[in-house]
């Protein structure tokens, strides 16, 4: 379209071409950036369900990608200079006297999609993604009411070329209701006071489509200053649009998402924080034992996982049992988060109920493996669980698919022998072995989880600049010398925290510490 110019202007000289030629390579570059970046962010595999984060990062790729392509074509068209104006055979050019520039031939937004008269009569259909097609002109003669409007801009309104172009009374009856007004407004300060056109409507379409076009206009004034004409740029920016709301959308579901996760997090810390014994320090075992032959010094700690984002259904406990014997446990539920930390204080009441009652490791472990076969919501979990009697230096212990404690003694350490048993919730009616081990005047006991090394470097067999990757047991096992220099039970989990306070630990888990009395 021609720039109209008010009369007391200069047209100005176009831009520099290599400075154009520029940009537009540089428009390119990023164009093809944005294709990769989009590869990285959001992966090619059409069978993975996207989550919240990966729909965002698509979204925003989408959005950068139809700027990008608007700014190009935008850039193209100025290099290429002014579009040649439509001459009087082209149709583009309407006289007052056609019915078409009054009545818009009977192809208003509701009467349904026009057919062409002649193959020329319909406007060129753009290619996909080009800017073609979605900016055309118009302008509107106050004094000889002629409208001339681009060829583009019929294709816009979804009107042919037959049907002819809409007047500035029509135009707001082709507009969304809710939007009718601002139109109206816009178009009026603009004749009337000479203000410029700057806004965007919804365009309800002969088919029934709705499109967003953003239209920047300007009244041309004659030689004494009064409005000569209307001039207006229309660009259709529905695909923009769409992106921008999706970009919104997807923003406010991953935000959704984000605090239902911490909130989530914070319910599951809670329960964990309630349900594990809260324990500052070492604990003696029978309580108020003084200078009981056998008596256990206990430490335990719970430690998180790497990002700390993750709390999962680990547990160690203690508990005194009725005859002055003591209950030591430790197990893990799979999955994380509030069902997993529920469903940990679940098994651990069971455990605490059945123990107490006075049920033997073995037998306890079938019924906790019967609870979570027959629980709602199917899980996994192992889990160890140990009777010591103090007056006998008796362990009596049972494990479903855990690892088995560790006895250090003289500076050494080995795993306990383990008794048979499966996974928790594993397969139904199995069988629980139980074992007995004696223990000496100063034995240490530890029971732990299996989060405590990162799995990824024992699975691949690779434990970086340390060579190959040792497992947990094997970890703790050569902790045997601190653990004999150390005084009490306490200081025995302070080694273990620095030897296993890894940022590249996967999983949390738990320690308990159990020093046998003289």
């Amino acid at each position: 379209m021609p720039s109209h110019l008010h009369a007391d202007r200069c047209a100005a000289e176009p831009p520099g071409g290599g400075a154009l030629d520029a940009l537009i390579t540089e428009t390119r570059r990023l164009r093809g950036g944005i294709d990769a970046v989009r590869r990285d962010a959001v992966g090619d595999d059409e069978e993975c369900q996207p989550d919240a984060q990966q729909r965002w990062r698509r979204a925003l790729c989408e959005l950068a990608a139809h700027q990008l392509d608007d700014l190009g074509g935008q850039l193209r068209q100025l290099r290429e200079g002014v579009p040649p104006g439509p001459t009087p055979a082209s149709g583009l050019h309407t006289q007052p006297d056609v019915p078409a520039a009054r009545s818009g031939a009977g192809a208003g937004p509701h009467g349904g999609a026009a057919a062409y008269d002649s193959p020329e009569a319909a406007p060129r259909v753009p290619a996909a993604g080009s800017l073609v097609g979605r900016v055309g002109s118009a302008e509107w003669d106050l004094l000889t009411d002629e409208v001339t409007w681009s060829e583009e801009l019929f294709g816009i309104f979804g009107r042919t070329l037959s049907d002819g172009p809409l007047s500035l009374d029509e135009l707001p009856s082709w507009v969304w209701s809710e939007d009718q007004t601002a139109l109206t407004a816009a178009v009026t300060d603009c004749l009337v006071d000479g203000r410029p056109v700057d806004g965007e409507f919804r365009l309800v379409r002969p088919d029934g489509s709705v499109r967003t076009v953003h239209m920047m206009g300007e009244p041309v004034l004659d030689a004494e200053g009064g409005t000569a004409s209307m001039w207006a740029v229309l660009r259709d920016v529905s695909e923009l649009r769409r992106s921008e709301r999706a970009v919104r959308e997807t923003g406010d579901r991953l935000e959704r998402e984000r605090h239902l996760a911490q909130t989530e997090r914070r319910l599951a810390v809670e329960l964990q924080e309630t349900v594990l014994p809260p324990w500052r320090g070492s604990l003696r075992l029978p309580q108020g034992a003084g200078g009981l032959s056998g008596a256990l010094e206990l430490a335990a700690h719970y430690l998180p996982s790497a990002t700390g984002a993750l709390v999962g259904g680990d547990w160690y406990d203690a508990l005194e049992l009725p005859g002055g014997a003591t209950l030591l446990s430790a197990g893990d539920l799979t999955g994380h988060g509030v069902a997993a930390t529920s469903g940990m204080a679940m098994l651990l009441g069971a455990v605490r109920g059945m123990a107490v009652a006075g049920v033997e490791p073995g037998a306890l472990m079938a019924h906790l493996n019967e609870l979570l076969d027959s629980a709602a919501q199917p899980a996994l979990g192992s889990a160890v669980c140990c009777r010591y009697l103090p007056h006998t230096r008796t362990l009596t212990w049972s494990q479903a698919g855990h690892p088995a404690p560790l006895l250090f003694r003289g500076g050494a350490g080995r795993s306990l022998d383990r008794p048979e048993g499966v996974l928790l919730g594993a397969t139904s009616g199995a069988v629980y072995g139980q074992r007995e081990e004696q223990l000496e005047p100063g034995d240490l006991l530890v029971l732990h989880t299996d989060g405590l090394a990162p799995r990824s470097a024992a699975f691949d067999g690779t434990g970086g600049a340390d060579g190959p990757a040792r497992t947990s047991t094997d970890r703790l096992l050569g902790l045997a010398p601190r653990f004999a220099a150390a005084r009490t039970a306490q200081e025995c989990v302070r080694t273990v925290v620095e030897e296993f306070g890894d940022r590249e630990r996967e999983d949390d888990a738990c320690v308990l510490v159990a020093r046998i009395g003289d």
